[in-house]
């Protein structure tokens, strides 16, 4: 016999299946969910609206039910268009040790590295090349050769745990900057920027170039304020079309060659703050084993489906109509900013 309980039951299947859903499709999932349970029993009364107010109800129902599990139906905006996206996120202590599941400690050391790479990477491009994603594999104890992380990294980007660009370039993921952004904000607070309009984490946006402003839009915030107003919303400089004052933030400001010097790696003294440093550079080992090696007779998962399987993130995950209008963020689960 079905009960209205059972609504919650085929929703969360329906997300956890999607991995990543515009609010949009989210709220289309919840009413056939709803439609669902009354086909089988037309006496049940459940209620159902497409309201903002009734749908952040919903989602603090499901967190309420969620909690005791660790989980959370977590959203945040679509850095380029605007759109709110909703995704079945962990919650536990070390959110990066999450994918242990999937991935060897040797993996998810790398894994670490790489994030660690994206996050110290210089002018604010929080993305790395290829080679600056292959040299890490010779920092692992045990070492990967070459081979070994080019796997590794295909089934990173496979999985959703990273975005790799038509540019060539690695970076942080929407599934990554969702799940890993308590760890992100902990173990990275100076690199961590928030948007001046919505106050979500940026990776990809604009900047305002006068020395010492410290505005960082979404390339969608930065659109629509520049609809009505041309002067940056902190220090009141006034932009006009001058690109020389407004920067970019993400791999639009990458530099050809600004990661193929030292590696860059965060230094951690006793009683003292973090800076970063610079450190030696270490070459990758071609030929020695290493624990993530595949077997000649079971390939790893990324290999078994082959290279071309490593699409980019942003093609696999959002399931949705790609023109469907931009929702503006849900205003009671919106966060205040602390960045001053």
């Amino acid at each position: 016999m079905v009960s209205s309980n059972d609504v919650q039951r085929l929703f969360l299947q329906a997300i956890f299946s999607r991995r990543i859903v515009t609010q949009k499709l989210a709220i289309k999932l919840w009413q056939k969910c709803v439609e669902a349970v009354q086909a089988e029993d037309e006496t049940l009364e459940i209620p159902f609206s497409d309201t903002q107010e009734a749908w952040d109800e919903w989602v603090t129902q499901i967190n309420k039910s969620l909690n005791p599990l660790d989980l959370e139906l977590a959203h945040m905006i679509d850095q380029g268009n605007g759109r709110v996206l909703y995704a079945l996120v962990n919650r536990k202590g070390d959110e990066v040790a999450q994918i242990a599941t999937e991935y060897s400690a040797t993996e998810i050391a790398y894994f670490k590295n790489l994030i660690e790479q994206i996050m110290l990477a210089p002018n604010e491009t929080y993305c790395i090349s290829s080679f600056a994603a292959l040299r890490e594999v010779g920092n692992l104890k045990p070492v990967m050769t070459k081979t070994q992380g080019e796997i590794v990294l295909n089934s990173f980007v496979s999985k959703g745990w990273l975005h790799f660009s038509r540019g060539g370039k690695y970076s942080l993921s929407r599934r990554s900057l969702l799940e890993l952004q308590s760890y992100l904000k902990s173990a990275y607070p100076d690199e961590v920027l928030e948007c001046t309009i919505c106050f979500e984490m940026v990776t990809e946006g604009m900047s305002c170039k006068t020395p010492n402003c410290k505005a960082r839009l979404h390339k969608h915030c930065y659109t629509v304020y520049r609809r009505r107003l041309d002067t940056c919303p902190t220090c009141s400089e006034k932009w006009g079309n001058d690109p020389a004052k407004v920067g970019e933030v993400g791999e639009g400001g990458f530099r050809d060659g600004q990661d193929k010097g030292k590696r860059r790696a965060r230094r951690r003294s006793e009683g003292s703050d973090e800076e970063d440093e610079e450190e030696p550079e270490m070459n990758y080992d071609e030929s020695q084993p290493s624990q993530s090696q595949p077997s000649q007779s079971q390939p790893a998962r990324s290999q078994r489906k082959g290279k071309k399987k490593a699409v980019r993130e942003d093609s696999m995950e959002v399931d949705d109509d790609e023109d469907a209008e931009a929702t503006p963020p849900p205003t009671t689960q919106r966060r205040k900013s602390s960045r001053r």
